[in-house]
């Protein structure tokens, strides 16, 4: 997601052309590096046959759905096919692959079956759809606006990405979707401990929450300290730990739309900032780090 949220920056700042596609099956596309076979799906009978044993198995040419190897042949023969583009594969991030042609430049980022496009000429970017469709069914989803449940939204200012779907999402399946505001997702000054309060004996809403909360924190950088705080009473769930995550939930009723904003007029340069607390956890007396990068005025990555 850092990768995502680079470039995304980068194409803000240079005003590339963002494309999406897709393609379609991509696990299809596959070859197989070694011998497999595999049992017929049930009721499988080929018109004016006699009916095959019941042991009978069929050996695999390409790679199926379900197979343990399917992702790792796909990447390999789609990474192959760019390669023989001429793409360089990043040494930093592999699903990231750059083409420079003169002047004209590409990026690709593939997540799966997900692909983003960013290049400052649409004619190459046309160009690379085409000669991709030959190998590949393609789909061409138009301008980015959703990936990975990230909503893309641009203008001549800059790129805005949030997770307002999904927010909605988790407020409306919690029933928290008409719930009074709060201004803050966290009490102030407010002490968890892994030994105050009721324990309750079902987790699992309670890990669920967390999850969904650790993937709304991609665009979130003012939840991302509560919700870090809360996984840590994974194991020993009390009353406390769950009703701190209630006041995460009516935080962002009030602002479901919140994300981070990419701008067109930022500078190139590399800022971090890092600071820790001092032994202030209750239970380990460890101290807290957190830290947050900047490429110009573009957050692109915290913790």
């Amino acid at each position: 997601m850092v990768t995502v949220k680079v470039l995304l920056s980068l194409a803000s700042i240079y005003n590339w052309h963002l494309t999406h596609l897709d393609v379609n099956n991509a696990f299809l596309h596959g070859d197989l590096s070694e011998e497999v076979f595999m049992h017929l799906p049930p009721g499988y009978h080929r018109e004016g046959e006699p009916l095959l044993p019941s042991n009978t198995v069929c050996k695999l040419h390409k790679s199926i759905y379900g197979l343990r190897q399917a992702f790792r042949q796909w990447f390999a023969k789609f990474s192959g096919v760019l390669i023989s583009e001429d793409f360089q594969q990043s040494h930093s991030d592999y699903s990231l692959f750059i083409k420079t042609a003169g002047n004209d430049f590409i990026a690709l980022l593939v997540y799966v079956d997900d692909i983003i496009v960013a290049s400052n000429n649409k004619i190459a970017v046309d160009n690379l759809k085409n000669s991709l469709n030959k190998s590949f069914k393609l789909k061409d989803l138009g301008n980015l606006k959703y990936f990975l449940g990230l909503e893309v939204a641009r203008s001549a200012k800059g790129i805005l990405i949030n997770q307002r779907k999904y927010a909605l999402e988790l407020l409306t399946e919690t029933g928290y979707l008409g719930c009074k505001p709060a201004k803050t997702p966290m009490q102030l000054n407010m002490q968890l401990s892994q030994d105050d309060g009721e324990l309750l004996t079902n987790p699992s809403m309670y890990r669920r929450l967390i999850g969904k909360l650790i993937y709304l924190t991609i665009t979130r950088p003012d939840l991302t300290y509560s919700v870090n705080k809360l996984s840590q009473f994974l194991s020993q769930l009390r009353r406390p730990h769950l009703q701190a995550v209630y006041r995460i939930l009516q935080y962002i009723k009030g602002s479901p739309g919140k994300g981070i904003f990419f701008s067109a007029s930022s500078s190139l340069q590399l800022k971090a900032f890092l600071d820790s607390d001092w032994a202030a956890c209750p239970d380990s007396r460890k101290s807290i780090t957190g830290f947050c990068i900047f490429l110009g005025d573009s957050l692109i990555s915290w913790k």
